[in-house]
């Protein structure tokens, strides 16, 4: 043990990784380890769950406890682990397609109940691992294997359906933007409650090269020029809004009670009105 955080929380007989070359997938992964790391969340007691996609397969690394589920299913299993054991710290794997069609209705459920789930969404616009279709966050427009005149479906904004469906947490950030995206990560996984990340994530092998966005590291720098932080985003013209991605927190709040406590009340009056028949 050299004491680096990666010989800590990284299955080395697993690597080297399945990602593609320039694939933003690692630059996600290793910010949510730093984050975990300054959260002080204990080893022991971080569970990784994780669905289907390029992103998913990040849970295969990590040297947590850990779930590798079926497609769009991670947040129903998570809920099940959570509500077994509500003293752990369950963490969410996802990408945009796991996250926002199959699994779209758990996502939003699970929000509504602000149960205490830390989900990472992995954005990439498209389905990566299975040749690159569009996905619920591909944009307008933009080319894929099954959208090759175009995308004419306009895309999820994951944070506001996140925020909309009640997630007491909520950020945005990129794989340029890595200390902002650490920052988000590690108070997500410190809070109390429904807590999503959407970290913007390059593929260059297949969103990238179909749209012509150019290498990974054109890809990188591409996220410096359209993303806009929320502080600079609330006086801009629609104008100047236009193509652009606002990044930052936009919830944070503690005023909503987390489920499991409400659920473990439910228990304790259960058992006080049995106490007394």
């Amino acid at each position: 043990m050299s004491g680096h955080i990666f010989d800590k929380y990284l299955r080395r007989e697993k690597l080297p990784h399945m990602w593609c070359p320039g694939c933003g997938n690692g630059i996600v992964t290793q910010a949510l380890l730093r984050a975990i790391e300054a959260a002080g969340a204990a080893q022991d007691e971080v569970v990784i769950v994780s669905g289907v996609g390029c992103s998913s397969r990040a849970n295969g690394y990590l040297d947590f406890c850990g779930i590798h589920t079926t497609h769009g299913r991670p947040i129903a299993f998570a809920t099940g682990v959570k509500m077994a054991s509500p003293r752990l710290k369950v963490i969410v794997i996802t990408g945009d397609g796991d996250c926002a069609s199959i699994g779209g209705n758990h996502f939003i459920h699970a929000a509504r109940r602000n149960i205490d789930l830390t989900v990472v969404v992995y954005n990439n616009s498209n389905y990566g691992m299975t040749g690159g279709q569009y996905s619920p966050t591909t944009p307008l427009g933009s080319l894929s294997k099954t959208s090759p005149l175009g995308n004419i479906e306009p895309h999820f904004d994951v944070c506001s359906l996140a925020g909309a469906a009640g997630a007491t947490y909520v950020a945005r950030s990129s794989t340029y933007h890595v200390q902002a995206l650490i920052r988000q990560l590690t108070a997500a996984v410190r809070h109390n409650g429904f807590a999503v990340v959407e970290a913007m994530c390059d593929c260059p092998t297949l969103y990238g090269r179909l749209n012509r966005q150019g290498d990974a590291a054109a890809m990188l720098l591409r996220w410096k020029e359209i993303c806009l932080p929320r502080e600079k985003a609330r006086s801009a013209s629609p104008e100047e809004l236009e193509g652009k991605i606002v990044i930052g927190e936009f919830v944070n709040s503690a005023e909503r009670p987390e489920y499991t406590a409400s659920y473990d009340q439910l228990i304790q009056q259960a058992k006080a009105r049995e106490a007394r028949a």
